[in-house]
């Protein structure tokens, strides 16, 4: 009768309802009594608490009263090189040495020293670290998988990885990834044996946390095309499109908790930075460049506008919106105080003013006299880094993000990590 409402604003309702009886029995003595005036401020009270709870009760997706924790036994991520665990490696060869060295003592699918916020997400919630969906070798989906790489965009782009270092992987592959893993999952693991102990349970999809942080590289994309900011400014909306059609069709396979993050200030990084030309009145107090910065807000203001429309088009979904942009450019800006180094450079690089080079990246070695010399070498400390090859955050810096976002102190809702479920 109610297909609009969700489940929460149901047992609001009925919290309203109890409320309303009980405060009308604190004022039907008064009805016997000569004061009339005594009892036409009661009736006013209770009118006035009786509008303001069934006005929170009206507030999309959440209860009257505190949600208790969420147990999900399952994440399924969707992302680029900013949540990638292995999916890049595995489909066009593994990271190289030095990524990895700070936590997983080698290369470990990831583009950093060590683990990223999808890791220290999936910690919190009581969860193992997340297997690429592409790699074949030694992973356990039981409990969600990864189906992010690195170079993805949301719009497929007309190129190829060598080409332009974006992946072929975009996020409708990705997508079309998921339904076929959703699909295939369940009929090997009603096979029994290993099987069931290697995939998630059916209902396990409804009741997972589904993550997203996409975007950056459509961004990026355009500029490297040559093209201007009001032309980048332009494919956005339909960018925005594909991205809703993703999280409608996710919500038809029966997710129903979305954790989206918006895109970071990437005219801080120093891949951007130094590949493309800015002026000197283009940077700054910081030193990030101001073009990419207001195109990157731009894109999180209609992704936040998308994200209201998709609350009202998907009913029974809760979806939180996570400002990350805010926080990484708090972190780049005020890195002293939290206990940081260098934001603009590069931990791991070779040469110029941001120790970026894109032909010789982390790791990268050139030949000295016929013989491989190693010149892209980290830094000696990354944890006072924030910036590990020009392009991802350091182990440490990841951390740091994630401690400011999982009490949901940059959500919208303002709830956190654990209670984000419908």
């Amino acid at each position: 009768l109610l297909p609009s409402f969700s489940v929460h604003r149901l047992w609001s309702l009925l919290l309203y309802i109890i409320a309303l009886q009980f405060l009308l029995r604190l004022c039907l003595p008064l009805s016997f009594k000569p004061s009339f005036f005594m009892e036409s401020q009661c009736l006013r009270f209770v009118l006035t608490v009786m509008v303001l709870l069934f006005s929170v009760s009206l507030v999309p997706n959440r209860p009257v009263f505190a949600t208790p924790p969420c147990d999900f036994p399952a994440i399924f991520n969707f992302g680029d090189s900013n949540s990638d665990t292995g999916g890049l490696s595995a489909a066009f060869g593994q990271a190289p040495p030095p990524n990895g060295e700070s936590y997983f003592h080698g290369p470990a699918g990831r583009y950093s020293d060590g683990r990223l916020v999808i890791d220290f997400i999936a910690k919190s919630l009581g969860l193992p670290y997340l297997s690429a969906y592409l790699d074949a070798v030694g992973s356990n989906f039981s409990h969600g998988a990864n189906f992010a790489t690195a170079g993805s965009t949301i719009r497929p782009q007309n190129t190829t990885l060598h080409q332009s270092g974006f992946s072929p992987i975009s996020l409708n592959v990705q997508f079309y990834q998921f339904n076929d893993f959703h699909r295939r999952s369940q009929i090997f693991r009603n096979q029994g044996g290993v099987f069931r102990e290697l995939l998630p349970k059916a209902e396990d999809f409804s009741r997972a946390l589904y993550t997203f942080d996409i975007g950056q590289n459509d961004l990026t994309a355009g500029y490297f095309l040559n093209m201007s900011t009001d032309q980048v400014r332009a494919y956005i909306p339909d960018v925005l499109d594909q991205f809703n059609t993703i999280i409608k069709d996710i919500y038809g396979q029966g997710g129903r908790s979305f954790w989206i993050h918006n895109t970071g200030p990437v005219g801080c990084l120093p891949y951007v930075m130094d590949r493309l030309l800015i002026t000197a009145g283009q940077v700054d107090k910081v030193g990030c460049a101001s073009p990419f910065n207001e195109v990157a807000q731009y894109f999180n203001l209609r992704l936040k506008e998308a994200v209201v429309q998709l609350r009202k088009h998907l009913p029974l979904a809760a979806i939180t919106y996570v400002d990350v942009y805010s926080v990484k450019y708090s972190l780049i800006s005020q890195a002293k105080k939290h206990g940081f180094v260098h934001p603009l450079q590069a931990c791991c690089g070779h040469g110029g003013k941001y120790n970026y080079n894109m032909h010789i990246g982390c790791g990268g070695k050139i030949k000295v006299n016929g013989k491989e010399v190693l010149v892209a070498k980290p830094c000696k400390d990354p944890s006072v880094m924030i910036n590990w090859d020009g392009v991802h955050f350091t182990q440490a810096a990841n951390k740091w993000v994630f401690d400011q976002i999982v009490d949901g102190s940059f959500s919208d809702p303002p709830i956190p990590l654990r209670m984000a479920l419908w």
